[in-house]
């Protein structure tokens, strides 16, 4: 008797717009196949069976991806701050309101009246972007001078896939967790989006104009797939 391959879990979306069969792993892990149609089961089972290496490998690199925000189910809890690693600390506090401190000698220190998981990681959310938006918006403002360009306005907010975007009226938008790149990361990423400025689009001559101000911009885009979005 010839042993069927065990087939892991997966979630799968139709899409009509797609013309080809797509399979990626979320930032969880999970398996996600895409198709036009719906696909048959035995299709689907062929597709990740021949595709069970990759999977295998792409589920790794996500698991060890830097800058995840902790799940408090043990005592030892790190943040990542311009690309450097601080154990996070949480203190009983009377008060109602959950703060965090942070200091470069010692690392985060969370203080809270109510151990509660979701408040602590809505918490770091707060932080990243407060400190995001004190640092980051005082890079861009040197940068778009630099570049002679002029970005009609600037926002950060919490996205889980990208880094940072630009529209088409020139409104640049960076992911709030941003701060926790080091710092030549955050500036091949504002680099990358000032230069959609002027190129709306991801050919040649908008590599050129990215190149012009970051050369070695291959090297962060790899540095930069190290890190949970």
């Amino acid at each position: 008797m010839i042993e069927q391959p065990i087939i892991p879990e997966y979630k799968h979306i139709i899409n009509p717009k797609l013309k080809y069969i797509h399979i990626k792993i979320d930032e969880k892990g999970e398996i996600i196949i895409k198709s036009s149609a719906r696909v048959s089961k035995q299709e689907i089972t062929e597709i990740l069976y021949n595709k069970r290496e990759w999977i295998e490998t792409s589920k790794l690199k996500q698991k060890l991806k830097k800058g995840k925000i902790p799940t408090f189910e043990t005592n030892e809890n790190t943040l990542y701050y311009l690309g450097n690693i601080y154990p996070i600390k949480l203190t009983k506090s009377n008060k109602q309101n959950i703060q965090i401190k942070f200091s470069k000698d010692s690392g985060f220190e969370l203080f809270y009246n109510i151990f509660d998981t979701k408040l602590f990681q809505n918490s770091i959310d707060s932080f990243y972007k407060i400190a995001s938006k004190k640092l980051i918006t005082n890079i861009i403002d040197k940068q778009a001078k630099i570049m002679s360009v002029e970005p009609t306005a600037i926002n950060f907010r919490r996205t889980k896939r990208q880094w940072g975007s630009c529209s088409s009226k020139n409104r640049l938008s960076f992911n709030s967790h941003i701060i926790k790149l080091p710092i030549d990361v955050i500036q091949y990423i504002i680099i990358h989006e000032l230069s959609h400025i002027r190129h709306k689009h991801h050919q040649k001559s908008f590599w050129q104009e990215v190149e012009k101000y970051c050369q070695d911009y291959k090297r962060l885009e790899i540095k930069l797939k190290e890190y949970e979005t």
